[in-house]
């Protein structure tokens, strides 16, 4: 039997869905405590509402399956509520000592985005800040579906040129088959819980026909 899928705004009520999105698509259970990854969830979903100006989720059977949130960079401005909410979600992390110790890790991989901006040398309008899908719903097309509504709403704002960051620990093959270039990459090692694990960052864009 077909579930029929919402296309729909963000609400708050999808919070407690997303932030498993997010610790499931980032595995952050696999780098520290399940408290500290609830936390750090927190921060990336907090950090990502401050940083768009379009939001589309996919419902499913009552529940936010999906996710893309997108920002036209020449209009965005961060509401005051969604900038406490970030502020707040950050200190609570580094309240504890692996709290401080895991936002360490993610503090290079910003310097690794950075990095990856001033290879690809070009000017961007768009960019798409977060993009995932639980993995019970994947192979529904949900993907595509958010896809193509974000790529609407680009072409609808004369956005001709977007970007994302990902790396290999995602689905990256996606943003090729849908029409997105590979623009600059990054080989970096890290070690977590004692372990050296080898990952690329790359960002990818888009131009607009």
């Amino acid at each position: 039997m077909n579930t029929q899928i919402i296309l729909r705004k963000y609400r708050k009520e999808d919070e407690a869905s997303l932030t498993g999105i997010i610790r499931e698509a980032w595995h952050y259970d696999e780098l520290c405590t399940p408290k500290t990854a609830a936390k750090l969830a927190n921060v990336f979903l907090y950090s990502c509402l401050a940083n768009q100006t379009y939001t589309q989720v996919a419902e499913v059977d009552g529940r936010a399956a999906g996710v893309i949130m997108a920002k036209d960079i020449r209009s965005h401005r961060c509401p005051f509520t969604c900038r406490i909410r970030q502020a707040l979600s950050v200190l609570s992390l580094f309240l504890s000592r692996e709290g401080r110790q895991t936002a360490r890790i993610f503090g290079n991989v910003s310097s690794i985005d950075k990095a990856l901006s001033e290879r690809s040398r070009k000017d961007y309008e768009g960019e798409v800040a977060f993009f995932a899908v639980a993995s019970e719903y994947r192979g529904r097309h949900i993907g595509t579906l958010l896809f193509e509504q974000m790529l609407s709403y680009m072409k609808r704002n004369d956005i001709r040129r977007f970007y994302l960051y990902t790396d290999t620990s995602c689905n990256y093959g996606f943003y090729e088959s849908h029409g997105m270039k590979r623009a600059a990459e990054e080989k970096e090692t890290f070690t977590v819980k004692g372990k050296r694990t080898e990952m690329t960052f790359f960002l990818y864009d888009y131009l607009c026909a």
